[in-house]
């Protein structure tokens, strides 16, 4: 599979002159980095590109007046694709932030949720594109297409949290909640925001871990009818072959600063920006945003410590 998502990409990079644009634009496209502490950093890329899928209007009177752009019949002739299982389609996202990015889409028009069967696609999908980072914005966590279910996935080693996750996993004050010799799932704020990760050798080890961190945040919520608020990244590791899972607890979709005026920002973060990349496409925001900035957008967005100790009594409790 993986092989002829790599083809893919070629053939796309080959006939569709658009696609060809963008991606050769990354070559070139400006880049800054900040260390948000000692532990971590974070990069700047200045894509306009992106400003679609940060401006997107997502709300339910848009979403229903748009065309889904992840349906097949609403998508250019020059998009080819992969299915995978009968039930996804693999596509070259043609506004990319990796160097090699991927749209993984539902065969069918349904709402952007990753409870059930999801997580374990998502693991199946990790374990075959080994080259790669699964990862998964939440309906109101920076999901350009909230209705309409997706994955996307980007090439390992551009998002620099996943090494320092890997890292942090060294350190002494690594806190474990729920552990066995399979895996275990743990939790940390000290990468400049607030993350629970699983790694497991077990795919079913990993899906279990995620279902109990799943209900114990549902259970911490004040809505148990919609899914918790949250980002998701997931990668097989190329070390020793283990499942990875982070997961960002949300609970805001935007930053009070979001806009284009003047002493605004159009930056709305999702999975890639909670991984240490931040696209953004208004070449203002991208000279002026400052380390300060970036944590007190974290610091907004991302469930305070509060809201994680909730959940982890609810861990405790299960285990």
């Amino acid at each position: 599979m993986q092989q002829q998502v790599l083809d893919l990409i070629d053939s796309q990079l080959t006939e569709w002159t658009m696609v060809r644009d963008n991606y050769a634009a990354l070559s070139s496209v400006r880049m800054r980095g900040f260390e948000l502490n000692d532990r971590c950093e974070v990069v700047m890329q200045y894509n306009p590109e992106r400003k679609r899928s940060s401006g997107a209007k997502v709300d339910a009177a848009s979403l229903k007046a748009r065309k889904c752009f992840l349906c097949s019949e609403n998508q250019p002739v020059e998009q080819e694709a992969i299915e995978w299982e009968g039930r996804y389609k693999i596509q070259v996202n043609p506004y990319p932030i990796f160097p090699l990015h991927l749209t993984i889409s539902a065969m069918e028009h349904t709402p952007q949720e990753v409870s059930g069967r999801r997580i374990d696609d998502m693991l199946n999908l990790a374990a075959e594109l080994t080259q790669f980072v699964l990862f998964y914005n939440g309906p109101r966590c920076g999901a350009s297409a909230p209705d309409h279910m997706h994955f996307q996935a980007g090439i390992k080693g551009f998002m620099p949290l996943c090494d320092e996750v890997m890292d942090m996993m060294l350190w002494p004050e690594e806190q474990r909640l729920l552990d066995s010799k399979e895996g275990f799932l743990g939790f940390t704020g000290a990468l400049g925001r607030n993350l629970f990760f699983i790694k497991s050798s077990e795919r079913v080890v990993a899906s279990l871990l995620f279902a109990k961190l799943q209900l114990a945040m549902l259970l911490a919520s004040d809505n148990l009818d919609e899914e918790p608020m949250q980002n998701i990244l997931c990668w097989k590791s190329d070390d020793d072959g283990d499942y990875c899972i982070v997961v960002f607890p949300r609970s805001k979709h935007r930053p009070d600063c979001y806009g284009e005026g003047e002493d605004q920002l159009l930056i709305s973060p999702a999975s890639v920006d909670m991984g240490g990349v931040w696209a953004i496409p208004v070449e203002k925001d991208f000279n002026t945003i400052t380390v300060e900035q970036v944590q007190a957008i974290y610091d907004e967005l991302c469930l305070d410590n509060a809201g994680m100790v909730k959940i982890i009594e609810i861990l405790l409790q299960q285990n």
